[in-house]
């Protein structure tokens, strides 16, 4: 006689199986968001987050591709169905490619979770923390001037963030034209005298300084106690960020724009980088974004886990944060993008006014799930992209009718 077959937790038989994939492209103001669900045949469903800056239908189309790899095999199998979705396609697809599979791979670990009844972080040996440390991202939607960056790093501050990044640098491209370098300069120092010396700064220069130049900027902007320099050159390769690194004293941090754990090998080999940015969305998931924070551990190395996706992408994030031991500090977009984006999910993180810290999910699963009808009440916009080449970028409009020059070379 054939075994007597059992039943998993909350119902899920041991055959479970996927049985279709959907999508939700949201547009979100300033960017498009791309939500993935996973459907099984038990009724149970998994959410993951496919975000990549303007290339939102494209990633869409990447997880529909994708799909017919991972339908009909049992979703909690996770490890199989991501290898699948990597290798049996037989060519390297760079972010799109990841970006779908962290989509699928994030659901699966929520269908996981909720079948045994526990959060995603349980799965991974439990938790390290209760709360982490966070530091605001996109707080700063105004003109480009050291009175209107101290006032909304002030209105920040107020929120309870005692961590704030920023980019200061304009439509700079290579090198500062003659006065953009006290500039830069005059905004650090205003956010610095709103935020006061107990917060932290984070300087972002999305990669679009010569090395020379970064190395300049970071240096005259010592006495400003910057936290890290965040990109400070070229995303051609990692050797030239690990240059600009051991030619400073400033902290550098880099690593969002890696899709392979691979890349983090070769900053860990250059060596002087100390604070590790994975993208769970550009990575594949957690479990890629899990193996760089054992190569950073191994390097004496911390992560800080870019995410400036949408709130289902956050809580991939912060189920990292419970359970990687080197866990540094979250970036976090939620509370300063649109108002209507909170009604979007069902769980938000909570500040602590008093720390600047963030609660960590709790649910089965990834412990956050959409609202569907709010989420086909804001369709893909085309417009909707940040593009840090346009003059008044900062404010983060992103519609072509906010942008009133471009620059399209080097300064």
């Amino acid at each position: 006689m054939s075994p007597r077959r059992r039943s998993a937790p909350n119902g899920l038989e041991r055959s479970v199986k996927i049985v279709d994939v959907e999508t939700f492209p949201v547009g979100a103001g300033w960017k498009n968001w791309l939500f993935v669900r996973v459907l099984t045949d038990e009724g149970v469903h998994g959410v993951g987050e496919a975000t990549l800056n303007g290339f939102t239908m494209t990633c869409q189309a990447a997880v529909h591709e994708l799909k017919a790899l991972v339908v009909g095999s049992d979703p909690r199998r996770v490890r199989a169905n991501s290898a699948a979705l990597y290798q049996r396609v037989s060519n390297e697809g760079g972010h799109v490619h990841r970006a779908a599979i962290a989509g699928l791979e994030e659901a699966c670990w929520d269908i996981l979770g909720k079948s045994l009844g526990v959060p995603v972080y349980q799965l991974f040996g439990g938790p390290v923390r209760d709360t982490v440390d966070c530091y605001a991202n996109g707080w700063y939607r105004t003109e480009r001037s050291a009175e209107a960056f101290a006032e909304a790093a002030g209105a920040a501050v107020d929120l309870g963030f005692r961590a704030l990044k920023f980019d200061p640098l304009g439509t700079a491209q290579g090198f500062l034209a003659p006065g953009e370098l006290g500039a830069a300069r005059d905004i650090i120092a205003a956010v610095r005298g709103a935020a006061g010396p107990g917060s932290r700064l984070m300087i972002d220069v999305h990669a679009r300084l010569a090395p020379a130049e970064a190395v300049a900027l970071i240096e005259a902007c010592a006495d400003l106690d910057v936290f890290w320099w965040e990109e400070p050159t070229t995303r051609q390769r990692e050797q030239p960020t690990a240059d600009v690194a051991a030619r400073t004293t400033g902290r550098v941090a880099t690593g969002e724009n890696c899709h392979t754990v691979g890349q983090f090998l070769t900053l860990a080999q250059a060596g002087g980088i100390s604070i590790y940015q994975p993208e769970p969305m550009s990575l594949g998931g957690l479990l890629p974004t899990a193996a760089v924070a054992e190569i950073a551990a191994a390097d004496g190395a911390w992560i800080a886990p870019h995410q400036s996706g949408g709130p289902v992408a956050t809580a991939v994030c912060l189920q990292l944060a419970a359970f990687v031991p080197n866990f540094l500090i979250q970036e976090y977009f939620d509370p300063f993008n649109e108002p209507w984006t909170h009604s979007l999910v069902s769980w938000t993180p909570v500040l602590d006014r008093q720390t600047g810290r963030l609660s960590l999910p709790d649910a089965p699963g990834l412990g956050i799930d959409l609202d569907l009808d709010v989420a086909r009440a804001h369709p893909f916009d085309p417009h909707a992209y940040l593009d840090v080449t346009a003059a008044g970028w900062e404010r983060r409009l992103g519609h072509p009718a906010a942008v009133t020059q471009h620059h399209g070379g080097g300064r």
